[in-house]
């Protein structure tokens, strides 16, 4: 049945997996599927599926909004806008999503596409933790590490997007008498040294099966404090939100909040830490929520 409010249409287009959803209101969903990220055309065959269905259901989609995995080409006026760029996953380099879901919907719908973490920042920016702010950072801490800001409620972009998981980063491994990094680009870099595989590496074991009280959790808040402070001193935001697989672990935050402090050195005029750096009130919903805003703002 078609209503007279606006169809959007939402991707949260991840490595792992792909969430679709159709709303008239980015935080209530009227349908949506999640499948795992297979090979490109598997993949958009899936949600092409999905989003005709809808469309017989609601009625047509008046914008889509997809937050991607990166690298990816995120400048309109790029020819090779909508395309994800050079990938370890394995068929997707190159490949555009914007032109295939236009070609398989054959609908001419205006499509918003940036990374999954600049769509999860709009998320909590919108109806999240981070409403009322308008300069926000959002970090994700799991397979990879990432970051989304928004300058004056806008997405970030520059020649690219920011790829904050390969700021560089101290060795605080030695330390702990460890020598741990899993990225094979840089030497000692965030995603490196404090990624959920970094976590696992060090330590031979995942951060789900890691005691509360294991030195895995002093360091991994001593790395998170270190790229949270450099976020700080380049970007100067209103608030840092920290999510991701990673932080899932109870009493993290405030460990990254104690070594942030510590760190600081009292420079900068902030709230009080326990608002400055937060988790995402939207937890694993900030990405596709983010999607259908990141469609809303088309309109």
């Amino acid at each position: 049945m078609e209503s007279t409010t606006p169809l959007l249409a939402g991707i949260e287009a991840g490595g792992t997996k792909y969430v679709c959803a159709v709303a008239q209101s980015p935080e209530e969903p009227l349908m949506e599927t999640r499948f795992p990220t297979g090979p490109p055309e598997e993949t958009m065959a899936q949600a092409i599926a999905f989003f005709r269905e809808a469309m017989e259901k609601y009625g047509p989609i008046r914008a889509m909004g997809i937050g991607t995995f990166g690298p990816a080409d995120i400048d309109p006026r790029s020819p090779g806008y909508g395309s994800i760029l050079t990938t370890p996953k394995e068929g997707w380099g190159g490949f555009n999503l914007v032109g295939a879901l236009r070609e398989g919907l054959d609908e001419p719908i205006p499509i918003a596409f940036d990374t999954d973490v600049n769509a999860a920042a709009i998320g909590e920016a919108e109806v999240g933790a981070g409403k009322h702010h308008r300069n926000l950072c959002y970090i994700t801490v799991g397979t990879g590490i990432g970051g989304g800001f928004l300058n004056d409620s806008s997405p970030l972009h520059g020649r690219m997007h920011p790829e904050i998981g390969h700021m560089v980063m101290p060795d605080l491994d030695a330390e702990f008498g460890k020598n741990t990094n899993v990225c094979p680009f840089h030497a000692s870099c965030l995603e490196g040294r404090a990624s959920g595989p970094a976590i696992q590496a060090r330590w031979g074991a995942p951060g789900s099966e890691l005691s509360e009280d294991h030195p895995a959790w002093d360091l991994e808040a001593k790395y998170l404090a270190a790229g949270a402070l450099n976020l700080t001193a380049a970007w100067s935001p209103d608030i840092i939100l920290i999510g991701g697989g990673v932080l899932q672990q109870y009493g993290l935050i405030d460990r990254v909040r104690r070594e942030f402090e510590q760190l600081a050195g009292g420079y900068w005029s902030l709230p009080p830490l326990d608002l400055y750096l937060q988790t995402p009130a939207l937890d694993q919903r900030a990405g596709i929520v983010g999607a259908l805003a990141l469609a809303r703002r088309l309109l």
